[in-house]
C-alpha cells in the first residue's frame, strides 16, 4: 500500500509521553502526534531522522503524525494503523500461506465477548478468526514482541483458544514493520506472561504467522513469511 498524504522528514527531539512527541522541522520545534502506544526506545532516539506523514485536519492539535524512524540504515514504520491495512491487502491477494482458502475478509469482527481485527470465511461458511500485531523491535536481525508489557495482547490469543475450541480456526500474524530481518520470537524479557500464553496457544492449535515487509518512507506492503522461535 503507498501513502498518499504528503511525507517529510525531521529530527526526532523527544517524547513526552506516549501520543506526543517533538520534532525539528525547517529549523523549528514542532509537536506531532505518535500512532503507537509502544516504547519504541531504540528508534525514537534524540536526534534520529524521522517520517512524517501531515495529516491536513484543521480540527487536529498536530499537522503531523510520526509513522517511522530510521535505526542507522534501517528504515522501521511505527504507525499501529499500519499493520491491519497491510494484512487486509494480503489476504485480499491470497498472499499469506495457510489462508488463501478464505475469500470474504471482514474487518473487526466479535466472536463471542471478543472482537478480533479479521473474520475470515470461506462461501461454504468456514470461519477463522485471524488478530495482527505489529512489530517494531529488532535487534541484529531478531524482532521481538512486544515491547511493552500488554495485557490485552495476552488476553486476546487467550480468547483465540476458546475459538480453537469451538472448532473454527484462529491465528495470530505479527507483522514486522521493516524488511530484512532473521527471525522472530516472543520478548520473554519484557512480558514473560504474553510468551508463555503465545507457546501455550500454539500448544492448542492456534496458528502463528510472521511476516517482514518491503517497505520505504511513503509505501509497506507484505514481504516474506519469518522463522519463528518459540
Amino acid at each position: 500500500m503507498f501513502i498518499t498524504k504528503k511525507i517529510i522528514k525531521a529530527e526526532f527531539i523527544r517524547r513526552p509521553n506516549r501520543f506526543q512527541g517533538y520534532v525539528i522541522i525547517d529549523g523549528e520545534e514542532t509537536l506531532v502526534h505518535v500512532p503507537n502506544t509502544g516504547r519504541c526506545k531504540e528508534i525514537l532516539i534524540p536526534g534520529t531522522t524521522v517520517i512524517l506523514r501531515e495529516e491536513g485536519n484543521p480540527l487536529r492539535k498536530t499537522r503531523y503524525d510520526l509513522i517511522g524512524g530510521y535505526k542507522g540504515e534501517r528504515f522501521i514504520n511505527i504507525d499501529s494503523q499500519i499493520p491491519n491495512k497491510v494484512v487486509e491487502e494480503a489476504l485480499l491477494q491470497k498472499r499469506i500461506e495457510g489462508l488463501n482458502k478464505y475469500s470474504i475478509v471482514e474487518r473487526e469482527k466479535t466472536f463471542g465477548n471478543s472482537r478480533f481485527d479479521f473474520r475470515l470465511r470461506t462461501e461454504k461458511g468456514e470461519e477463522y478468526y485471524l488478530e495482527v500485531k505489529g512489530v517494531t523491535l529488532e535487534e541484529n536481525g531478531e524482532t521481538r514482541f512486544p515491547d511493552a508489557p500488554t495485557e490485552r495482547g495476552r488476553k486476546h490469543l487467550l480468547e483465540l483458544i476458546d475459538v480453537k475450541k469451538q472448532q473454527k480456526g484462529a491465528g495470530v500474524l505479527f507483522l514486522i514493520q521493516m524488511e530484512d530481518v532473521d527471525h522472530f520470537k516472543p520478548n520473554d524479557g519484557t512480558d514473560k506472561a504474553f510468551g508463555d500464553a503465545l507457546r501455550l496457544a500454539y500448544k492448542n492449535g492456534v496458528d502463528i504467522f510472521a511476516y517482514d515487509c518491503s517497505i520505504g518512507e511513503n509505501f509497506i506492503t507484505l514481504k516474506n513469511k519469518i522463522r519463528i522461535i518459540l
